[in-house]
């Protein structure tokens, strides 16, 4: 009997005809362990990852493999998109035991659900000294029967030492407080050795977008004018916009690249990478004015909408990275995307083939090319060849409607709660930059969705109380409870609508979900967990201040926190955002890659933030320019407020940073403050412009 028919998650439904008697994560599933006296295997992955799909063909969906497994194990299928707590406790422990993780992962269980053997993936036959998984099961079997008291000290031993192991002996406690400048500044140093200066981006193969890196090095640019940081993001966002990890076509990008030149992709594209990037080249255009990140922001935007937007409003997860390829030749990773010469010609014709291939980087010959079977990655290749613009936009527009026509990748069409709060920032603060209210109205719609559905009373029944589910699908709530990361970056996305519409219902909203990250995520000493109080007990309750590939729930929080207090004037808020960066200050100067996000809300601590409340009536075009200068300022991190005179007015969504702000002489007005100063109020925008401008001196 398979259980996964009823699951929510695309992933585990794409399980559901195996023929593994697989549970889903419940006490039933253990309790079911325990009555049979078996041990529990544990598979974590999700619906976009290229080697869970290898694996499920080759073993789960194997009826010998299968048998063995259901003789001798209870099963459980986990989507770590759901279940990020699962993961990341059983993650933990395959890192420590083997020097590496990743998906599928694959972790064998005392019915307590203590680990005791740990692994990835596993081929169907012994391969570059991988065991096959067949030999796994039946050594974990044979040792659960007749070793079984070495198994059950082992597994007592990790469970131990996973239960063990604390913030404070890891890197010496949660910290005294933000970090200062000199803490930012070694961050800084400590980057530019890691910085790859030929192809852009830090270390070698393979590469991931630096979303949050980048976000960092914008604000420090900001904040000091440092040259050399922002020389960084220039590089790199220009390496990976014309680079094949960046669908050319399309739009958006892919999860990573496997080369270090961001030639080769690993093609599943997902929803928060896209997010955070679309957000990064949007800030580098505010920043330097680059058409390039201009052009990147708007399509990934569009991509975001086009490809990714479900029917109640929400953004899906993730698109697959394999795909049937165009001549029904079989599933692969990529097929959607890469081309071979003939294929250019059969679409374009020898005369525009030979255009497309000079102008997207495409080898003459197959032997060339850059996937494989005589197929290539488009790319944008730096060649200094000018090229007819209209003969191009032709290319593109045919070489898009062919590629339409293929099988397209699966879509991951879960709503995932943080990752839609990553989307809503970014539409928002897009759409505002480049006069797009569609992209506006696409950030709202995905709130709206959020605040009707994945808001609940703490009882799983809808509404406003501050609780969260951790996703949805076809506009029903799932089952599982929000994590951290959901909470704080719902809360950023709620703050980024606050600044671009003017709402203080989206202020009133992030406030709710801040004040249950106080009240049920924190530790002592300002320390953040990644589950609730109240959340379901593991074997370790997770707790991790580093970014993965979204900024951590930690530093999440504390940026949300920074910009909360700075609206409210709430010291509670600020005190809790300067405890939680505490972190920051200890591990950003040893390992900056990985807490880009809370270096980022280092930059607005340091800077201020700075408070921008622009008042006067909603139809005065004084007021509109006043608002669009306060959002184009790169001040890091800072708040805008925007709504008529004094516009607090007492109510539950009145936004503080309003209250007791006149218009000056009859006239629309911005007041800028800092750091509890503020100067006087102006009414020009280039006199806001200059009170914007970079506090600190130059650096670097």
């Amino acid at each position: 009997m398979n259980r996964l028919v009823d699951a929510q998650s695309p992933y585990l439904l794409q399980h559901a005809d195996n023929p593994v008697d697989w549970w889903p994560w419940s006490p039933e599933a253990f309790e079911e362990a325990r009555r049979r006296d078996v041990p529990v295997l544990l598979s974590v992955g999700y619906a976009s990852c290229h080697w869970c799909h290898v694996m499920a063909r080759e073993s789960f969906a194997d009826e010998a493999t299968a048998a063995e497994l259901n003789a001798g194990f209870v099963s459980i299928k986990v989507d770590r998109e759901e279940r990020p707590d699962v993961d990341a406790v059983y993650m933990e422990a395959v890192q420590a035991a083997t020097g590496q993780g990743g998906w599928p992962m694959t972790v064998f269980l005392t019915p307590d659900a203590e680990p005791f053997y740990f692994g990835t993936y596993f081929p169907p036959r012994p391969r570059g000294g991988m065991p096959a998984f067949r030999q796994v099961l039946q050594g974990v079997a044979a040792a659960w029967a007749d070793r079984r008291g070495e198994v059950d000290e082992v597994a007592a031993r990790v469970a131990a030492d996973l239960a063990g192991r604390t913030l404070s002996a890891a890197v010496g406690g949660g910290g005294d407080g933000a970090p200062g400048a000199a803490d930012v500044h070694a961050a800084l140093l400590e980057l530019t050795k890691e910085f790859d200066a030929v192809r852009g981006g830090f270390g070698g193969a393979p590469k991931f977008p630096p979303a949050m890196v980048l976000e960092f090095l914008l604000r420090h640019h900001a904040r000091t004018g440092s040259t050399g940081a922002l020389e960084m993001v220039q590089a790199t966002c220009e390496a990976m916009a014309r680079g094949g990890i960046y669908d050319q076509l399309g739009g958006g990008f892919a999860r990573y690249s496997v080369d270090a030149e961001w030639v080769v992709p690993h093609f599943e594209k997902m929803l928060y990478d896209n997010a955070l990037l679309a957000r990064v080249y949007a800030h580098l255009w505010r920043a330097t004015g680059s058409e390039l990140a201009r052009r990147v922001a708007l399509e990934t935007a569009d991509f975001l909408v086009r490809e990714l937007r479900t029917e109640e409003g929400g953004f899906a997860s993730a698109l697959d990275a394999d795909s049937d390829r165009p001549d029904g030749g079989g599933h692969a990773e990529g097929a959607y995307y890469v081309w071979t010469p003939d294929e250019l010609r059969e679409v374009l014709g020898a005369e525009d083939a030979a255009l497309a291939r000079a102008y997207y980087g495409v080898p003459g010959e197959p032997a060339a090319a850059t996937f494989e079977e005589g197929a290539s990655v488009l790319q944008l290749p730096d060649t200094g060849t000018p090229f007819d613009a209209d003969r191009i936009a032709s290319v593109r527009a045919r070489l898009t409607a062919a590629r339409a026509e293929r099988p397209r990748p699966f879509r991951d069409d879960k709503v995932v709660t943080a990752w839609n709060g990553l989307a809503i920032a970014a539409l928002a603060e897009i759409g505002a930059y480049f006069d797009r209210p569609d992209l506006v109205d696409a950030a709202v719609a995905a709130a709206d969705l959020l605040v009707r559905v994945h808001m609940t009373d703490g009882n799983g029944e809808p509404g406003t109380a501050g609780r969260l589910v951790r996703t949805s699908r076809g506009g029903a709530a799932g089952g599982n409870a929000g994590v951290l990361e959901d909470y704080a970056d719902v809360a950023e996305g709620f703050l980024a609508l606050t600044a671009v519409t003017g709402e203080g219902t989206w202020l009133h909203l992030a406030g709710l979900l801040l004040d249950t990250v106080l009240d049920r995520f924190r530790g002592e000493s300002g320390t953040m967990y990644d589950t609730a109080d109240d959340a379901e007990r593991l074997i370790r309750r997770p707790q991790d201040p580093t970014d993965n590939p979204t900024p951590s729930g930690w530093t999440a929080s504390a940026a949300a926190l920074l910009s909360y207090a700075a609206y409210t004037g709430s010291e509670r808020h600020r005190e809790a955002a300067e405890q939680a960066l505490g972190i920051v200050a200890k591990l950003g100067p040893r390992a900056p890659r990985f807490v880009g996000w809370g270096l980022a809300a280092a930059e607005a601590a340091l800077d201020g933030p700075r408070e921008v409340a622009v008042v006067g009536p909603e139809d005065d075009p004084r007021r509109t320019e006043l608002h669009r200068t306060a959002l184009l300022s790169p001040a890091p991190g800072a708040v805008v407020a925007t709504g008529p005179p004094s516009g607090a007015g007492g109510g539950p969504d009145a936004v503080p940073l309003l209250a007791d702000r006149p218009l000056v002489g009859g006239a629309p007005a911005a007041y800028v403050c800092r750091l509890f100063v503020c100067a006087a109020p102006v009414t020009g925008s280039e006199e806001l412009r200059a009170q914007l401008a970079p506090a600190g001196p130059p650096q670097g």
